[in-house]
């Protein structure tokens, strides 16, 4: 293909409504006639459907799954022993190794001036207060000139707590002051919003530290703990990610109650808090992919991938991120070994570990097993909700619009009608699993779904879990990736992986084909 070709289809957006009209430009009649094994998916995949089981099993009974923590092995075990009962292969394989720890309990009261007890708990990896409840004084930090001015500040926090976070000026989210506020009420508190935002940053910046880096030096400086409020912009949501702390507790607290503490230090009534929470340092843990397999007949050494990330955060139950992908993966293996056990390439479940700190576990699987990525088909990636899937981009492979638009022709038209098709489009950078596979020059495809509030409600917070879960659009998802896994399966020989020509580097939009990235096989220093 010439320069000029792949620069005409790179301007192309193609938008694919998967229903009649489509069926009727890839060749086919207005009356759907369904692939006999595809009728088959369909009703398994409906009629038969396990997902709310998996579920429970999955985010009520095993819980949150951050790596190096007995719930993340709890999971690789209970994944392992799920598939193997439906007659799959199936093996943990181990791809490094992180700090272990194991989360207790978090008490977090406020005593004075009034009693309280406040709604938070600790981030992941926070060292523990020893059995002890530790009582303090809480201060925020105060404006600073600049890093001599910090320094010369940091003895006061010996023996209180710090608040190190920015003071929400309100706890409704955007969409509440749009539908209820007059207009120039909402651009007034936008501004101050904005306002605020900058002097916290600026007040950061001449701290000479990150934010990432204070907590250490309150730490050093005799600090009794850090407080933080990381707030998602919905209702009742927070985004719970890791300590930096390795001696005392740091703790997200709500909104809300962040607020009243804040409020109060501000306006010279020092409040006091008192805060109890447990863990367990496990020392050093393995870290696992969990690989399941329905053997091809045909070319078994051939193979489709099924990705999906095991591992979350766990503020919540890691339902939505990525539950929702793996539960959808795991039951589109149990479809296909129900109705299609004899496929003539092997289909690859790759559940992946530690994807929330930089993809560590595709990204190692894609060095590990040269033999298999060299001989990958496909590779079918669901990692964004719950919500059932409306967007497939060609990742930068430029036949995708053909390979793609024969295995999306078989799927049902009630399933497809609404999903968009972008072709070429662009190879992923690094946002989830599949973009391991692309760097590798594997046609890797995120399936993306309808969002569901994904990034503000349920995306790395407290409220990611089981009750968010929409199944009818999850049942969609299996079914959609279940029929292109077959197609995918079945063709006469690898597709083309022919790639795009990039924009060149310099220009609107230039960039490159990403590269292969070594992941992260040790926790240490993360």
């Amino acid at each position: 293909m010439t320069l000029q070709q792949n620069l005409r289809l790179t301007l192309c957006a193609v938008t694919l409504f998967a229903g009649a009209n489509a069926f009727a430009q890839y060749g086919g009649s207005k009356a759907q006639q369904l692939d006999p094994i595809v009728e088959k998916i369909v009703h398994e995949a409906t009629g038969n459907s396990q997902l709310e089981n998996l579920a429970f099993q999955l985010l009520d009974v095993v819980g949150p799954r951050l790596v190096g923590t007995p719930q993340m092995n709890k999971a690789n075990d209970w994944a392992v022993k799920t598939f193997q009962s439906w007659g799959l292969e199936a093996e943990k394989q181990q791809f490094g190794e992180w700090r272990g720890w194991e989360r207790g309990i978090s008490h977090i009261d406020m005593t004075s001036p009034r009693l309280k007890t406040l709604a938070g708990t600790q981030l992941a990896w926070s060292p523990s207060t020893k059995g002890k409840a530790i009582e303090g004084e809480v201060i925020v930090l105060p404006a600073f000139k600049d890093s001599a001015d910090f320094a010369a500040w940091l003895p006061k926090v010996k023996g209180k707590y710090v608040m190190t976070s920015m003071y929400q000026p309100t706890g409704r989210p955007d969409h509440d002051w749009e539908k209820y506020a007059r207009a120039e009420s909402f651009e007034q508190m936008k501004n101050e919003r904005d306002s605020m935002v900058q002097a916290y940053n600026a007040n950061i910046r001449k701290t000479g530290l990150s934010v990432n880096s204070i907590p250490g030096k309150l730490e050093e400086a005799g600090a009794l703990g850090v407080l933080s409020s990381f707030w998602s912009k919905e209702f009742g949501a927070n985004k719970i990610f890791g300590a930096r702390t390795n001696k005392v507790p740091s703790v997200d607290i709500s909104l809300e109650d962040y607020g009243l503490l804040y409020r109060l230090a501000k306006n010279g009534i020092t409040p006091k808090v008192k805060i109890e929470t447990s863990s367990k340092d496990l020392g050093t843990v393995p870290s696992f992919n969990t690989i399941a397999q329905i053997k091809g007949t045909e070319l078994p050494n051939e193979y489709v991938i099924l990705s999906a990330h095991l591992d979350s955060w766990e503020g919540g139950s890691g339902a939505t991120d990525n539950g929702t992908g793996t539960l959808a993966m795991m039951e589109v293996a149990r479809v296909l070994k129900a109705v299609f056990p004899n496929p003539k390439r092997t289909i690859l479940i790759g559940l992946w570990g530690s994807e929330e700190q930089g993809l560590n576990g595709s990204r190692a699987f894609v060095l590990d097993n040269p033999e298999i990525i060299e001989k990958t088909q496909a590779v079918f990636n669901l990692d964004n909700g719950t919500g059932r899937v409306e967007n497939i981009n060609g990742s930068g492979f430029i036949h995708a619009y053909d390979f793609i638009g024969r295995w999306l022709q078989a799927v049902p038209n009630h399933i497809t009608q609404d999903i968009k098709t972008t072709f070429p489009g662009n190879p992923g950078g690094g946002g989830s699993d599949h973009a391991s596979f692309v760097a590798a020059g594997i046609p890797a495809f995120m399936l993306s779904s309808l969002s569901w509030g994904y990034f503000n409600n349920t995306w790395h917070t407290n409220l990611d879990t089981y009750d968010k879960l929409v199944f009818d659009d999850l049942r969609y998802n299996v079914i959609l990736t279940a029929v292109m896994a077959y197609k995918a399966s079945q063709e006469d020989k690898l597709v083309d992986r022919e790639q795009r020509v990039m924009p060149a580097e310099g220009s609107r939009g230039g960039s490159s084909w990403p590269a292969i990235r070594q992941p992260r096989r040790t926790g240490v220093g993360y």
